[in-house]
C-alpha cells in the first residue's frame, strides 16, 4: 500500500496576495469569488503578461540602440 501524500496547506497567502493585491479587488469582492474564478483570473494574468524571448539578432539591436552608460 502507497502511504498517503503529505497534506500541502492552502497558499492563503500568496491567493489573497494575488486577489487583493495584484488584481486589486476589494476584500468583498475576493472572498465572494469562487477558487475557480480565482483560477481563472489567475490564467488569464499569467498569460496576458507574459512574452517570448527576444531572438538572439533582435536582443542584438535592442543591445546596440540602447546601450548602458
Amino acid at each position: 500500500m502507497i502511504p498517503p501524500a503529505a497534506a500541502v496547506p492552502f497558499p492563503w497567502r500568496e491567493v489573497m496576495a494575488f486577489g487583493l493585491g495584484r488584481l486589486g479587488w476589494p476584500p468583498e469582492t475576493f472572498w465572494a469569488a469562487t477558487p475557480r474564478e480565482i483560477g481563472a483570473a489567475l490564467r488569464a494574468h499569467r498569460t496576458e503578461h507574459m512574452s517570448e524571448v527576444p531572438a538572439r539578432d533582435a536582443l542584438r539591436a535592442l543591445m546596440a540602440a540602447h546601450p548602458d552608460a
